[in-house]
């Protein structure tokens, strides 16, 4: 089993290495032409020259050639040279990983103090023993978490530099470059992160072990340490890929700031098929995903200590029934309004160009306004919800089936989810796109190869821990069957967890698909999705911020709808 994790990150490394590989040939797109583009944009592409290129690359002797003389080179510590510039690619890369780490890690600053924030009240009320009602802080760690990136970076960008002018707009040269980005990155991944370890507290506070210390004359801070060291082991994977996304998956970001990260400079060179450097990238990811999965992984064991080996870990209590009244109002109401808004939108044409009527405020004939092209926003909400609320369901719904199977093979999960969360959602757009070219289809399918990884580090993370269970192995003692071990205690145990991470993930997925359709890889105009609407609406957002608060607000609604229906079964989180 030790090696299980060695064999799936290595084999998901050539897998990966071979797809990025392949990428001129299976874009459909001249690789000679594309670099010649990015040469000299002025120089005709006359087939004499375009053949020079393919010989001087090696590109006319097919991707297997290519492929091993990289790989050797790799073995010698060479990365190559760029194709486009002909330099080495081993400084580019390190510079590039560089700036990403320090944007990384003061992300990770705003990350952690945001948890902080979000989980203080429910630790506090646990430890003090009066975890009775429910949370407060789930309705702003789901609204955190839905904000867009890239809509957070253009906010912060128009307000705190533009009109305060306290912070430069873009750049990296100084350390108050950093606070822009670091915020735009840390606030919806602190959103994610506070409300799972907010979730995870009161099935902690509801083990028989807490009311035990309570009696035995524990105080508050003893208990609230002992609570965070027995919930947070299940979560800690989710740290390190957290962190690795905040280093990979900041394209976005880096792209409104100009900040020179491994992201951007990833894009560059997928776009420009400047293949050495596209290569070197992705192995800088995949490598700092593998540090990050194995740090994670040794800080999860020590947190649990003796307790997993020698399988004498207790299980948390089950799930209260559903929650009644009050509990059933919020997703209730987000749900009308959603319905409400998509009914009324589905009546009028999304596509219909009024320009006598172009950034118009509300009124009668346009409820919510119009955009540039004197489009009817409400009218694009309502039929974009189809190509985002359904794309990112069914992205979902694949995701925690995959992670439920995976999570009961932990070695192959843990190695293969390390790689593929390295990889940033857009540069497997574009392998996907290479394939089944730019769109809905092209998209949906990236974000669900990227997304699942996440739901199935937590999916193995709770199967090992609820197998190491002290009342499973008096179970096995008794000659119970393994089969009814899994179905009525494992299973049942890892399956509400990660649905409602998955229904968490909801919001999550749909800016995804937004961030894409924001850079140009996913839905393409005029098509009326929320995340191409939205960023299509950010250029004017002075000007007429309806149109932009419109998708956004409905992103938001799908994040307040998805966080009460993944707490609705849980009731009040209080001990029993």
């Amino acid at each position: 089993m030790r090696a299980s994790p060695l064999v799936s990150r290595a084999v998901s490394l050539i897998a990966i290495i071979v797809l990025v590989g392949l990428l001129p040939w299976l874009s459909g797109r001249d690789a000679a032409l594309s670099l010649l583009r990015a040469r000299s944009a002025e120089q005709e592409p006359s087939p004499e020259t375009l053949a020079a290129i393919r010989r001087e690359l090696g590109l006319d002797g097919g991707p297997v050639p290519l492929l091993g003389d990289w790989l050797g080179g790799v073995l010698r510590g060479d990365l190559g040279r760029s194709w486009v510039d002909g330099g080495p690619v081993l400084p580019s890369v390190l510079s590039s990983v560089s700036v990403s780490l320090t944007l990384m890690a003061a992300a990770l600053a705003v990350t952690l103090v945001l948890v902080c924030v979000l989980c203080t009240p429910t630790l506090v009320r646990g430890a003090r023993g009066s975890l009775r009602g429910g949370r407060s802080t789930g309705a702003a760690a789901a609204a955190l978490g839905a904000l867009p990136e890239f809509l957070i970076a253009t906010l912060l960008l128009v307000t705190l530099s533009v009109w305060l002018g306290w912070l430069p707009p873009y750049g990296w040269q100084e350390p108050r470059h950093l606070v822009l980005p670091a915020l735009a990155l840390g606030i919806p991944a602190g959103g994610i992160l506070g409300r799972l370890v907010d979730d995870a507290l009161p099935s902690v506070f509801a083990e028989p072990w807490v009311g035990l210390w309570r009696s035995a004359g524990c105080g508050p801070g003893v208990i609230a340490r002992a609570v965070l060291r027995r919930a947070l082991p299940a979560l800690v994977p989710q740290f390190g890929l957290v962190a690795v996304g905040l280093t990979g998956g900041a394209v976005a970001v880096e792209t409104v700031f100009a900040v020179p990260g491994i992201g951007r400079t990833a894009l560059g060179a997928a776009e420009s098929q400047n293949l050495p450097l596209l290569q070197a990238a992705v192995l800088a990811l995949v490598l700092l995903g593998v540090i990050a999965g194995t740090l994670a992984g040794a800080v999860r064991r020590w947190m649990l200590g003796p307790g997993l080996r020698d399988a004498a870990l207790s299980l948390p209590a089950p799930d209260p029934l559903p929650a009644a009244g009050a509990g059933r109002l919020v997703p209730a109401a987000c749900a009308a309004v959603l319905a409400l808004a998509i009914g009324w939108g589905l009546f009028l044409d999304p596509l219909a160009v009024d320009l006598a009527a172009r950034l118009a405020g509300p009124s009668w004939e346009h409820p919510l306004g119009t955009d540039a092209l004197g489009r009817d926003v409400l009218a694009r909400a309502g039929h974009g919800a189809a190509a985002t609320l359904g794309v990112a369901a069914l992205v979902c719904a694949a995701s925690y089936a995959l992670s439920l199977a995976m999570g009961f093979l932990p070695g192959l999960a843990s190695g293969t989810a390390e790689i593929a969360n390295a990889v940033p959602p857009v540069i497997a757009s574009i392998l996907v796109a290479a394939l089944l070219g730019p769109g809905t289809l092209g998209a949906s399918v990236a974000v669900a190869l990227v997304s699942w990884p996440v739901l199935a580090a937590h999916a193995a993370a709770l199967v090992s821990e609820t197998r190491a269970a002290a009342h499973l192995v008096a179970q096995r003692a008794i000659g119970s069957p393994p089969a009814w071990i899994l179905t009525r205690h494992v299973l049942p145990a890892v399956a509400g967890p990660i649905a409602r991470h998955a229904v968490l993930r909801l919001p999550g997925v749909a800016l995804a698909l937004a961030s894409l359709g924001f850079l140009g890889l996913g839905a393409q105009p005029p098509a009326p999705e929320w995340g191409l609407t939205l960023a299509e609406s950010l250029p004017y957002v002075e000007r007429a911020p309806w149109a932009a608060l419109v998708p956004a607000g409905m992103l938001l609604l799908l994040a307040a709808l998805a966080v009460s229906l993944s707490t609705l079964r849980r009731g009040p989180g209080g001990p029993a």
